[in-house]
Order: C-alpha cells, then sequence, then structure tokens
C-alpha cells in the first residue's frame, strides 16, 4: 500500500495507458482524481466507485487552463490536498512532415505539451505549500531515443523530457520531484490507432510487426506502465528526480540487428 492516502491526479486516465495507470494507483491505495476528454470518464470513475474505491472523474480539455484550476480546485475541496500528478493525456496522430498541417501540429503541441503545462501550473502551487509532491509525465522512446515516421509527435515527446528536467530543476528545493516515463510500445488503443493508420486492412500484421522487433517478443501492458508510474510517484523513488526511465521490452536496447552471435 506504498501509495495509501496519497491524493493522485492522472489525465488521460479513462483509457489506454492513464487507465492502467489509475487501476495500479488504486491497488497500493490512493485516491484518484481521472481527467480526460473523453465522456468515458464518467462511467469509468463510476465503476471503480462501485468496487469501493475512492474515485473522482472530471470531463476535461487539458488545453483549457480556467477548467484545469476549477477541477483542480474541486479535487482539493473533495480530497484535501494533490499529492501526485500524472501528466498522462497525449495525442499521437501520425503523418509525414510534408502532410502535417498547422492543425495537426498545434493539436499536437497543444495537448501534449501545453495540457502537462497547464496541468503542473494548476497542482503545483499546492505541492510547494507542503513541500512535497511528485509529477510523472508520460514521454516517449519516440523522439528522445528514436522515431518513426510522424514529427509532430515525436517533436513534442522529446519537448517533455526538457520540461520535466527543467521542472525538476526548479522544483527540488521544495521537495517536489518531477520525472518522465519513456514508453516503448504498449498495448494501447492509441498502437491500435497507429496499426490502423499504418495499415487498414490488416492493422494486426502491423502489431505483430511490432512485437517481433522487440527484443522480449512482445508488447508492454498498461499494467506495467502502471507499475512504473506507481513506484516513480511513491516514496520508494524518493531520490530520483529530472528523471527518464524507459519501459519498452528492450526495443531501444540493440545496436544493430545485422550482426552478432545467434543461435
Amino acid at each position: 500500500m506504498k501509495l495509501e492516502n496519497k491524493v493522485a491526479i492522472v489525465t488521460g486516465g479513462a483509457m489506454g495507458n492513464g487507465l492502467g495507470i489509475v487501476k495500479v494507483f488504486l491497488k497500493y491505495g490512493a485516491k484518484v482524481a481521472i481527467f480526460d476528454y473523453s465522456e468515458k470518464v464518467t462511467e469509468v470513475a463510476e465503476s471503480f466507485k462501485a468496487e469501493g474505491y475512492d474515485v473522482l472523474g472530471y470531463l476535461c480539455d487539458v488545453r483549457d487552463s480556467e477548467a484545469i484550476k476549477a477541477n483542480v480546485s474541486d479535487v482539493i475541496e473533495k480530497f484535501g490536498t494533490v499529492d501526485i500528478l500524472v501528466n498522462n493525456a497525449g495525442i499521437a496522430w501520425l503523418d509525414t512532415f510534408m502532410n502535417t498541417d498547422d492543425k495537426l501540429r498545434d493539436a499536437h503541441f497543444d495537448i501534449n505539451i501545453k495540457g502537462s503545462w497547464n496541468m503542473a501550473k494548476a497542482v503545483v502551487p499546492v505541492m510547494m505549500e507542503k513541500k512535497k509532491g511528485a509529477i510523472v509525465n508520460l514521454s516517449s522512446v519516440t523522439g528522445p531515443l528514436v522515431a518513426d515516421p510522424g514529427v509532430a509527435y515525436a517533436t513534442t515527446k522529446a519537448a517533455l523530457m526538457g520540461f520535466t528536467k527543467g521542472l525538476a530543476a526548479e522544483m527540488v528545493s521544495y521537495g517536489i520531484r518531477v520525472n518522465a516515463i519513456q514508453p516503448g510500445y504498449i498495448m494501447t488503443p492509441m498502437v491500435e490507432g497507429i496499426a490502423e493508420a499504418s495499415n487498414a486492412s490488416d492493422p494486426e500484421s502491423v502489431i505483430n510487426g511490432i512485437g517481433s522487433g522487440i527484443p522480449m517478443g512482445r508488447l508492454g501492458t498498461t499494467e506495467e506502465l502502471g507499475e512504473l508510474a506507481a513506484f516513480l510517484a511513491s516514496d520508494e523513488s524518493s531520490y530520483i528526480t529530472g528523471q527518464g526511465i524507459v519501459i519498452d521490452g528492450g526495443s531501444t536496447m540493440p545496436e544493430t540487428s545485422s550482426v552478432g552471435v545467434t543461435e
């Protein structure tokens, strides 16, 4: 119960990685407020409440800083404080650089980067006041370490590493730790969408192809990612800040697949 009595806000928590994080946080005793753009957030929150968990659900666009402030205030009123922020909300609409129009570019910047900024700006004051807190940003291996076609996504995920390190440096004197998770391929609706965009007639072949290129031979699960988020949010990681932790089944490990001894 390493998150017992901790209050966490998880953005994009109604599905995918965010939902996996919420499940793990609840397992470890946290009270969780889910912020999500999808109307599913109400259904998800109610289902957890029915199981006896302390969960709040907010239909919230992370681009709307005023709505965020109002919702964070409501979380504090109902749960007393905010100990943990997980900036998970994000999009990945892949297209070539020349085909990416300003609207698509700005959607990535506004949600993936500015959304995390807006959430932190609303939550950090309560953490500063009590001299303790943990922020976990969802970056990616894509951008900081590797890249596929899809420049807007890669750019924003690389920027989130700069945001993580800069915020960590500024907040360390307030007892606030800021770290990032850099996932490889995790089996989420977003990955399913990427597979569909890559091969609409046979998206399963794309998923299988991704798995075959990962040393562990499979995509990760949202619960595995949730376990890492819980570690970074808990006192178990009390001496870690400003870091990006890769969770990718070893996919960024091989230098090349064409040399070396194989059996």
